[in-house]
């Protein structure tokens, strides 16, 4: 598919999915909630959220609301070629305010949608798509000269991780704990690791959530709790991406193994 903006309201009911684009949105009247793998924030008039391809995520607008919405294929023009960097964006879910400058791009971005009377064609979609994600990118993830320095102490970081998994951690809680800038941090974790910090930060709780799941009888709201999940549909969503069966299963296998295992009388 190509890449699409659209102006729309959303609806002032709770709902989620996921999808294998990844999507930008921005308030531009009224406000919305949206909750992204854990992540939560709120939309309000000129400020707006990034949801990377497959994150699960929650929303609901608020009131009367409209909203700017860009859909972005992996391989849409704005995200390849000259443009690869520009993906950087979408390797973990932000929010984000827009600074006075890109508050008159995105005035211009909708006038130009309004007055169209058919939709936007392909190379008008892709300019304006391109250039609003380099603003973006230029304030969220600035370029830094690399700076020597000792390999990231992962050890220490995934302690960090398994004190606070229950408390939603971004990768900006863990830029701050290991004394870097979000954008150097992540580049210098993507060249020592080959993950995104965000990738590893899923992964590490996704495994605290299969280590509860076989060695407790916990509630499965109370383990997606524990582990620093919105709610029980988001942990089995993310556990069903990554082990390729529900969380449920798990279980059941487990305490099936535990009675084939007991000795018999």
């Amino acid at each position: 598919m190509p890449s699409a903006i659209r102006l729309i309201p959303l609806d002032n009911t709770t709902r989620h999915h996921d999808h294998d684009f990844h999507q930008i949105v921005i308030g531009l009247t009224g406000h919305a909630e949206f909750e992204i793998e854990g992540l939560g924030g709120s939309i309000a008039p000129l400020s707006g959220c990034i949801v990377p391809a497959s994150h699960v995520h929650y929303y609901e607008g608020i009131g009367d609301n409209r909203q700017l919405i860009l859909d972005l294929p992996r391989n849409a023009a704005p995200l390849t070629g000259h443009y690869h960097e520009l993906a950087r964006l979408f390797d973990a879910p932000r929010f984000f305010a827009l600074d006075e400058p890109l508050r008159r791009y995105l005035a211009f971005v909708t006038l130009e949608l309004e007055q169209a009377r058919a939709p936007v064609p392909r190379l008008q979609d892709d300019l304006l798509t391109a250039t609003l994600l380099g603003c973006l990118h230029a304030r969220l993830l600035p370029e830094e000269r690399p700076q020597p320095g000792r390999p990231l102490d992962l050890a220490a970081l995934e302690r960090f991780i398994d004190r606070h998994l229950a408390s939603r951690l971004t990768v900006a809680d863990l830029a701050q704990e290991a004394c870097l800038s979000e954008a150097h941090f992540s580049e210098r974790f993507r060249r020592q690791t080959g993950l995104t910090p965000y990738q590893y930060l899923l992964r590490r709780r996704l495994e605290a959530a299969h280590r509860l799941l076989t060695s407790s009888r916990l509630p499965l709201s109370e383990v997606a709790a524990l582990t620093g999940f919105a709610n029980q549909s988001a942990l089995s969503h993310a556990f069903r991406r990554r082990y390729g069966h529900p969380p449920g299963q798990l279980r059941r296998t487990a305490s099936q193994q535990l009675v084939n295992t007991r000795p018999k009388s």
